[in-house]
């Protein structure tokens, strides 16, 4: 499972998705180096302060479902879509994160028949012991967190796993009075019994309680995880990262021999660290100085102010820390590597 896991998550990127930079790999323990989402998880963040407004609940929801959308292109069913498996990474901003789970089909028709996720999110099919759709699941489960993000509470409970399975293949739930019309057509239209009348997640995006939802805050952009180091077309930020690894003694040639090993590569891993710290900082461009030490054009020391929130109710509690980011090495890629990290 850890093996997939890992495949499934080195496969994607995703601005919605909590991105996995280096698997590290000692003789009793696997350790996975992922993307840090300050916040924590969304469903602490309910549990404590309650229900989210309707648009916040609208911002949250369409993030994840463009996070499913670009799984499912991928032919990834999560399947455990939780509160608890998504994460605060920003003022606005939320990721979809653990990936244990997951599966990568041949085809998205393709049967499953492994009991995966949570089981309050879990969809009547797979209370029937038969084989189901992973996409349909997917969908349910959105239904579910959609009901809880706008709640603060399950659509289906019970003391026992036995009961909250009568509950769920009964189907029945009572939508509070305070969520509105649309929103009530959205969550009904997601947990349908049957998982063929489930609508599609571009169909959902469609939904008229999603029509007037804006645009979220810009969150870390897509970018290649490992892109073809040999060519020489790269994005700017790309060109960055790769020109402070060969001051750091990591030259192309490094970097186009890890590619196929992937999270496994520390020269990757370096790579991908740095490369999103570069795009952390859009409005401060990178430079390589005389002293082999990545610079950028303004220099700010640790403070606990936090910028403006545009989406207060979900927002990062944690005091935001801005770092002055500079180093100097001649190491080999796992030294550097380690000083790329002190450095996010």
């Amino acid at each position: 499972m850890l093996a997939r896991e890992i495949a499934n998550m080195d496969a994607v990127a995703h601005p919605n998705i909590i991105r996995l930079f280096e698997v590290v790999e000692t003789l009793s323990r696997i350790h996975l180096v992922l993307e840090f989402a300050p916040g924590g998880e969304l469903f602490n963040r309910i549990t404590a302060d309650g229900r989210l407004s309707e648009k916040d609940s609208a911002k949250v929801f369409t993030q994840i479902l463009a996070a499913v959308t670009y799984l499912h292109g991928l032919s990834i069913i999560h399947r455990d879509i939780k509160a608890e498996n998504v994460f605060l990474a920003g003022p606005g901003i939320v990721k979809l994160g653990d990936f244990g789970f997951s599966t990568k089909v041949n085809d998205l028709e393709q049967q499953l028949s492994t009991f995966c996720g949570s089981p309050p999110y879990a969809a009547p099919e797979l209370y029937k012991d038969e084989s189901y759709l992973g996409p349909a699941v997917d969908i349910w489960a959105l239904g579910v967190l959609l009901f809880f993000v706008l709640t603060a509470d399950m659509p289906f409970k019970a003391n026992t796993v036995a009961g909250l399975k009568r509950h769920i293949l009964a189907g029945t739930y009572i939508t509070p009075e305070h969520v509105s019309p649309a929103a009530t057509d959205l969550i009904s239209r997601l947990l349908v019994q049957d998982p063929s009348e489930r609508p599609s997640p571009k169909v959902i995006a469609a939904h008229t309680w999603l029509a007037n939802t804006p645009p979220p805050p810009t969150p870390l952009p897509s970018y290649v995880m490992a892109p073809d180091f040999s060519e020489e077309e790269h994005t700017a930020a790309e060109e960055d990262a790769i020109g402070a690894l060969e001051k750091w003694g990591i030259n192309r040639e490094s970097l186009e021999d890890g590619v196929p090993m992937g999270a496994r590569s520390p020269a990757i891993a370096t790579y991908r660290i740095l490369l999103h710290r570069l795009l952390h900082q859009p409005n401060t461009p990178s430079k390589i100085s005389n002293n082999n030490s990545v610079e950028t054009t303004t220099t700010t020391s640790v403070t606990a102010s936090s910028p403006p929130s545009p989406c207060k109710e979900f927002s990062p509690r944690r005091p935001r820390l801005r770092l002055r980011n500079g180093l100097t090495s001649s190491s080999a890629p796992g030294g550097v590597k380690s000083r790329a990290c002190n450095i996010v």
